[in-house]
């Protein structure tokens, strides 16, 4: 027993800016490619099952596809009040719906089970933001549509650069910090600094 501790650190090429596409059109469920179909299941986190008659009233009128989930997205923000430094319980959609505050990460879940009520599949993404302060893990979520993954972020105003992404998952169940087998383990303490360096030149 004591107390020990893990450091990496890493070099990375990530782009500028997050893709937009509005517009980018609603892929149906036949047409999906087969890795994407799990995230279309309601999850732990995400009771997609639970938001199909709010997710159908929030889009009324809107184009499908990433159209929809910017909607949704404009929901969260509007609705759900961003509570950063309270999260160490993970709460799921229904409960953020119900709170209507809460931290990145479960502002995410909301998003993607309003996404996968409408049949758009929708993944967690963990990972660190370059911009982001005070520096700390963040959560946002991708979307399905036009044929490729969209970022979409109910935390931040506009779809910042610099997202290194770390992991992907239906929901917090599948992206823990770190997963621990016997005696339990209390993290301390984590320290993340994200800089921008200068590209080597050849």
């Amino acid at each position: 027993a004591g107390s020990f501790s893990v450091q990496t650190a890493f070099d990375i090429q990530v782009a500028d800016s997050s893709d937009a596409a509005p517009g980018a059109f609603f892929v149906p469920v036949e047409q999906l490619p087969e890795e994407t179909l799990p995230f279309l299941l309601p999850s732990r986190y995400c009771e997609s099952d639970r938001f199909t008659q709010m997710a159908s009233s929030l889009v009324e009128g809107i184009s499908p596809g990433y159209d929809q989930c910017n909607k949704i997205v404009e929901y969260i923000r509007t609705n759900i009040k961003y509570a950063p430094g309270e999260g160490q319980e993970i709460i799921s959609a229904c409960e953020v719906n119900e709170r209507s505050q809460a931290v990145c990460r479960d502002m995410a879940h909301l998003g993607i089970a309003c996404c996968r009520a409408l049949s758009i599949p929708a993944r967690l993404v963990v990972g660190y933001l370059e911009t982001l302060q005070p520096m700390d893990l963040h959560a946002w979520f991708e979307a399905y549509v036009g044929g490729r993954w969209y970022t979409f972020d109910p935390t931040q105003n506009n779809l910042n650069g610099g997202r290194v992404a770390i992991a992907y998952g239906r929901d917090a169940a599948d992206v823990a910090v770190y997963t621990q087998f016997g005696d339990p383990v209390d993290l301390l303490r984590m320290e993340v600094s994200v800089e921008q360096v200068s590209p080597p030149q050849y």
